[in-house]
């Protein structure tokens, strides 16, 4: 199939006529830069070229066709226009990389968020990660982001654990695109944007679920923009996300920006020629740093050697010291071989003379536990008359406890029949009281005898019936007296039967204290035969503690053995670790020679070699310390080894540079001591 393009601005490309005119227009260089100038107009010409079938691709604003047969399907058309969009997606990759790189060449590698270049660079990567995307139908509506994809490398990687919870924790960011565009952002300042994308490619299953199976991202074209990624790696940007609107940016691709004079292809062939030079001047100062560190390691290897002679000498001496240790561990073996006879010997007799006296121990206490069977029978059965015997008398106590309480209660209602007759005697007193001041008054009220007359009379009648009720109460008392003799006499005949029974429950009680001393005599006789034979046990202990002894003093003796032993393991170990330390100082030795071999041919190589690469160095040489967003890469202009901030703040004018550059801590320490021996 034919095709027609159409060219934006055709005639702001250069040519490449033009410009070897301009060259040659120019006057020459010196002889030493001459190949230098050549290697520069190369690539302006390959520059040229490229400029030219990148914009035509990428220029395009419709796809024109010409009319062909009826009968190619709506497929094949399909298919080819996602062919066109991937190429030009990759051509414009390409455009919009190289001229990054160039314009931070020529800005000292250092760029902002406000770079156009590096804008328009994100709006390109933003077009080829969104191309092909699979659209998700959620509950609010229907999404299609790019971010989904980049949250994978979080869990396929997980040194991007930092990017995704940096941009989770922005508050800014609301939409999915503004945390994709952020993630781009601190992916870039950490240089490790193609790695992640690497990542992803590597897992191509897992993509599936985002993209359609003809996206940019499925195919080879991907693989081609990640490796032209890699060289994004030169440069240093610092980008701040904080302020900036990420989810509101429109991503349109401004074409103008790669449509330039002629003029700008000259002031970048400058750019590349001092890039030359630099490095022309770093590898000079690398190989003069390289001499004197040959020079050092000389004199290690002469130390190594003389430290090596040495540790033979110390090896020899530890072979004869194993030698004697090893003859001393026989002696002590044959030693511990006699000990071990005598102790099993001695073992053997001591438990057959235990096994004779636990036989005899064994017989002798059958007969002692048959004569203790029969005397505990005894004792059950005198226990059993004397429980008899002492409930006979808790019952006559419990009688003769009944009668005392009878005995108090008549004691009790003769106080209360003798506190009422002491009651009514004062209640006569008091009536005699009364006739006595009567009478007085009588005496003293003649006058008053007439009219109160009446009066007395009255009162003689209330005497009266006072004395019929005194003699009433003075027959009750006669009464209670009565009955108070007669409740005596029964108390004195209780009392005499009681003394009775007390007398036959002591004569019962005597014949049992007869009864108990009998039996405890018999008890004293037991408890002697019980007494020797706790003696013959105590014999019988005091030998089986002598075979105790006699034990023990075996134990330590197997004690004696096992550290014998265990001395003996200490030796092996000793004697295998100096060996495995003459096998390390022959390893460290030998490593050190081929470390030698290496460092030779490593000075050879690195004649031809540029300045540490930024990939090979995740970790500052000097502080060790992990390279972040905000602490970044620098490279020592005397060394070219990749340190931190702090670690390469000093500057010094080299040789091959006429003005102060960056130099770290130790090269600044080492060019001081070098001019100040050279001014002495």
């Amino acid at each position: 199939k034919e095709e027609d393009f159409e060219i934006i601005d055709k005639k702001q490309l250069p040519d490449a006529a033009e410009l070897r005119n301009e060259e040659k227009a120019k006057p020459e260089e010196a002889r030493w830069s001459a190949p230098i100038l050549s290697l520069a107009k190369k690539a302006s010409e390959n520059l040229a070229l490229s400029y030219g079938s990148a914009l035509k691709s990428a220029s395009l604003v419709g796809l024109v066709s010409k009319p062909g047969s009826s009968d190619s399907p709506a497929k094949t058309n399909k298919q080819c226009h996602t062919m066109e969009e991937r190429a030009n997606l990759m051509n414009m990759m390409k455009l919009s990389i190289k001229i990054l790189i160039q314009s931070a060449l020529s800005l000292g590698r250092t760029l902002d968020s406000d770079f156009p270049p590096l804008q328009q660079f994100f709006v390109v990567l933003e077009h080829c990660l969104k191309h092909g995307l699979k659209v998700k139908k959620t509950f609010i509506g229907q999404n299609k982001s790019f971010f989904g994809p980049l949250e994978l490398v979080e869990k396929l990687c997980p040194e991007a654990s930092d990017i995704a919870t940096s941009v989770k924790n922005l508050p800014e960011l609301k939409t999915a695109v503004g945390r994709g565009r952020a993630w781009l952002y601190l992916a870039l300042m950490q240089k490790k944007l193609a790695d992640y994308l690497k990542v992803l490619l590597d897992h191509k299953h897992l993509l599936s679920e985002f993209y359609e199976p003809d996206a940019l991202m499925m195919e080879e074209e991907g693989a081609v923009i990640v490796g032209l990624l890699v060289g994004l790696n030169v440069i240093d940007a610092n980008l701040c996300l904080k302020g900036e609107d990420l989810d509101s940016q429109v991503g349109v691709i401004d074409f103008s920006l790669y449509l330039k004079e002629t003029q700008d292809s000259d002031g970048k062939q400058d750019g590349g020629i001092t890039a030359v030079l630099d490095q022309k001047h770093y590898v000079e100062e690398l190989n003069r740093h390289l001499s004197c560190t040959v020079a050092d390691l000389q004199n290690k290897i002469d130390c190594l050697e003389k430290t090596n002679s040495k540790l033979q000498e110390e090896l020899a001496a530890a072979t004869d010291r194993i030698g004697s240790l090893q003859e001393e561990q026989q002696q002590l073996k044959q030693q511990n071989e006699l000990i071990r006879e005598r102790s099993e010997k001695s073992v053997e007799v001591t438990k057959e003379d235990t096994k004779v006296e636990l036989d005899t121990y064994k017989q002798s206490r059958q007969g002692l536990d048959e004569m203790y069977s029969d005397v505990w029978k005894q004792l059950k059965e005198e226990k059993k008359i004397r429980l008899e015997l002492e409930k006979e008398l808790e019952l006559q106590i419990g009688m003769k406890t009944e009668m005392e309480i009878a005995m108090k209660l008549l004691e009790k209602d003769t106080h209360e029949k003798q506190d009422t007759l002491v009651a009514l005697r004062q209640q006569l007193e008091e009536v005699k009281a009364i006739n006595l001041q009567m009478f007085h008054k009588s005496q003293n009220a003649e006058c008053s005898l007439q009219q109160k007359t009446e009066a007395i009379s009255s009162f003689e009648g209330k005497t009266n019936e006072m004395m019929s009720s005194m003699k009433q109460m003075e027959e009750r008392l006669q009464q209670a007296e009565k009955a108070r003799q007669a409740a005596e006499e029964r108390c004195n005949k209780m009392k005499q039967e009681l003394a009775g029974r007390l007398d036959s429950c002591r004569q019962q009680m005597a014949q049992l204290d007869s009864k108990c001393s009998t039996l405890e005599k018999e008890l004293k006789s037991e408890k002697e035969q019980r007494q020797a034979l706790q003696k013959e046990l105590h014999q019988e202990k005091d030998a089986t503690t002598l075979l105790k002894t006699e034990l023990q003093q075996m134990e330590g003796l197997k004690k004696e053995l096992r550290k014998l032993q265990d001395e003996k393991q200490q030796l092996k170990k000793v004697s295998e670790e100096q060996e495995q330390a003459l096998q390390e100082m022959g390893l460290h030795l030998s490593q050190s020679k081929l470390k030698m071999e290496d460092i030779k041919e490593v000075n050879k190589a690195l004649k031809g070699h540029t300045w540490l690469k930024d990939d090979e160095a995740t970790h500052c040489k000097q502080c060790k310390k992990e390279f972040s967003i905000s602490r970044r890469k620098h490279h020592c202009r005397n060394c070219g080894d990749i340190f931190c901030n702090t670690c390469s703040s000093n500057e010094l004018a080299l040789p091959s540079y006429p003005k102060p550059v960056r130099v770290c801590d130790n090269c600044h320490t080492l060019l001081l001591q070098q001019c100040s021996s050279n001014s002495s």
